[in-house]
């Protein structure tokens, strides 16, 4: 699988992808659910969205609705009918990176706005990929990784302009980003924004390429941590049956006799295993019968929401190891 960045637009993509639908096997995080829910009140802040006009939003493989959070924030009069234009179109569930031509899917969105209509996407920004070395969040299935400098030229293509953007926490770093036809910057933010993850080396080919050498160090360090655990006798086990978490286990070449379990709240991979590995996915009441002593979370975003539904972790003498 390779990762390559255009020093054109500085979009990086995969040049190698399969064709088989994405299934939603997983339950949605409230993770998730808070940041939609931050980024719709930081919408209805001053002159970004019209209140109560006709809402589209784009589906995703993911699954999730913005709609809720969106009404909340009274920011939907109705939904928009099949191919009708719309005031707030949005596509915020990560739809837009599975679609194979980007400037096709973009120039779909930009269609359906109305006079004075605003556009909301949201990313994983890839500046947080860089940042926090997270190769593994680069996944087939997953066709574009977005900065926020390379969204504001891919914007500018189908005529449109950024005038808001934000960072937010999830995934080390989510962008939500407001674009319209007409518009200026609101108080700097998308410069602000783009200046820091130029900073990062979001246009710079050589720091995308270190994300190769992150990939075995990351692999080497984990396979260490549990080695180290098993010769002081302690029970380590896993949290967190994620897309995320599968090129990180088999490039490590983890099995079932150093992580014994991964435990997952949803039904649809219980009695499965981890692909690629003998490590079976188990309900998270069976991770708390084995009393672990350290619970590998593969995805650090439900450490609050776990610490919440499985208090025993911790009360046992346990630890969350996020990874």
């Amino acid at each position: 699988m390779r990762l390559w960045l255009c020093q054109a637009c500085g979009l990086a993509q995969l040049t190698d992808h399969d064709d088989v639908p994405e299934e939603v096997a997983g339950l949605e995080p409230e993770a998730l659910r808070t940041q939609r829910r931050e980024s719709a009140g930081w919408l209805a802040g001053p002159n970004l969205i019209p209140t109560g006009g006709i809402v589209a939003e784009y589906d995703s493989p993911h699954g999730g609705s913005w709609l809720p959070q969106l009404r909340e924030a009274g920011l939907v009069g109705r939904i928009a009918g099949t191919g009708e234009a719309a005031d707030l179109v949005v596509d915020g569930c990560f739809g837009m990176m599975h679609a194979a031509d980007q400037q096709a899917a973009l120039r779909a969105r930009a269609a359906r706005l109305r006079p004075g209509g605003r556009l909301v996407v949201q990313f994983h920004s890839l500046a947080a990929i860089l940042r926090l070395r997270q190769w593994n969040a680069v996944r087939l299935g997953h066709l574009a990784y977005y900065s926020t400098p390379a969204m504001v030229e891919m914007l500018a293509r189908v005529g449109l302009s950024a005038v808001a953007a934000r960072d937010f926490s999830l995934y080390g770093g989510t962008v939500t980003l407001v674009a319209s036809r007409a518009g200026a910057d609101h108080h700097g933010s998308v410069e602000k924004l783009c200046r820091y993850e130029r900073l990062i080396g979001v246009r710079d080919p050589a720091r995308v390429h270190a994300l190769q050498e992150d990939v075995h160090s990351g692999a080497e360090a984990l396979v260490d941590t549990l080695r180290q655990a098993r010769a002081r006798g302690e029970i380590v086990l896993g949290y967190g049956a994620a897309s995320r978490a599968v090129p990180l286990l088999v490039l490590a070449g983890i099995d079932a006799d150093l992580l014994p379990v991964v435990a997952d709240a949803s039904p649809a991979k219980q009695n499965c295993r981890m692909p690629g590995t003998d490590i079976p996915v188990v309900t998270p009441e069976e991770l708390t019968r084995r009393r672990p002593d350290t619970v590998l979370l593969f995805v650090p975003d439900l450490l609050d929401e776990l610490r919440r539904v499985l208090p025993e972790i911790e009360s046992c003498g346990g630890q969350w190891l996020p990874v």
